[in-house]
């Protein structure tokens, strides 16, 4: 099931959700495979999501001891004034708690 996450800056919190739920977290690692999403047309934020097909690669709160068994390569950067990412797939996402995204590869 195909599920989304984007940033809820009001509350702090990544927001993960799928046509059945919506959970949120202050950290989260995608361990699996994602692509960037744009929906320009939409009248309301967010109009740029992460997405993945599956749920169970999705880490809420991990360990630091599991991320630590990834290097950050870069950040996931979204223009928020021009709708889009500066990387459209990947294998390996970590969602901050400080609001920042970052790519990674397996050490």
């Amino acid at each position: 099931m195909k599920s989304k996450i984007h940033r809820c800056n009001c509350r702090k919190t990544w927001s993960i959700q799928n046509r059945k739920t919506r959970l949120t977290a202050s950290t989260v690692l995608l361990n699996g495979k994602w692509i960037a999403e744009i929906k320009p047309e939409r009248t309301c934020n967010p109009k740029g999501f992460v997405s993945t097909n599956s749920i169970q690669n999705i880490i809420f709160n991990p360990a630091i001891e599991l991320v630590e068994q990834f290097v950050k390569v870069t950040k996931l950067i979204y223009d928020k004034n021009n709708v889009n990412f500066n990387v459209n797939q990947g294998e390996y996402l970590y969602f901050a708690e400080d609001g920042s995204c970052y790519i990674l590869r397996k050490k």
